[in-house]
């Protein structure tokens, strides 16, 4: 069982697992490496002068990696809520979560396959903090937005899910700020 299983490896759920793993949530991210950010050069990325999709991955995917995140080449079939959280389905394994981090772009099966309500326009209905109507699922980036699909947006979609989660987890709001102190060594 982990703490957070994140279904997507874009912008959004490298975020999400990124934060949760560096404030030592067991995470687990499953993508296929089908991100539109292989199609995508970033120009307009804050502190980012300019970078490739595909090298922004690469990056993104070490951070979370270096942080403790465990990454998965797989498709999540199924995920479906159980007596103490969720578990998430492969086509060869199933593991269990207490938090489930959706992070698949445009698509939003899972999300309707697990309740989830949806606006009128068609998108899965979020709380500013990502959260969806099933308590514990959360869903980022152009999952919740008809419109406004950017990295930094998705990336940032993605945080405001694990920070809720852990002021969850800690009982009260969570502010995860870094000092120069705090930085470890690669």
């Amino acid at each position: 069982m982990v703490d957070v299983a994140v279904v997507g490896g874009g912008p959004a759920g490298l975020s999400a697992a990124l934060y949760a793993a560096k404030n030592d949530l067991e995470t687990v991210v499953f993508d296929t490496d089908e991100s539109w950010m292989h199609k995508a050069h970033l120009f307009n990325y804050p502190a980012v002068r300019s970078i490739s999709g595909d090298e922004y991955l690469e990056i993104a995917r070490g951070q979370a990696r270096d942080r403790g995140a465990t990454l998965h080449d797989a498709e999540v079939t199924d995920v479906e809520q159980a007596d103490d959280g969720f578990v998430v389905s492969t086509d060869d394994d199933e593991y269990g979560a207490d938090y489930v981090v959706l992070a698949t772009g445009g698509a939003r099966d899972l999300a309707e396959d697990l309740g989830c309500a949806f606006t009128e326009e068609d998108v899965v209905d979020v709380t500013l903090d990502m959260e969806t109507s099933v308590e514990g699922v959360y869903a980022t980036g152009a999952m919740g937005r008809a419109e406004k699909w950017q990295a930094v947006i998705a990336a940032g979609d993605g945080a405001a899910a694990v920070l809720d989660i852990l002021s969850k987890e800690k009982g009260e709001y969570y502010h995860d700020f870094d000092m120069p102190s705090d930085v470890p060594e690669l």
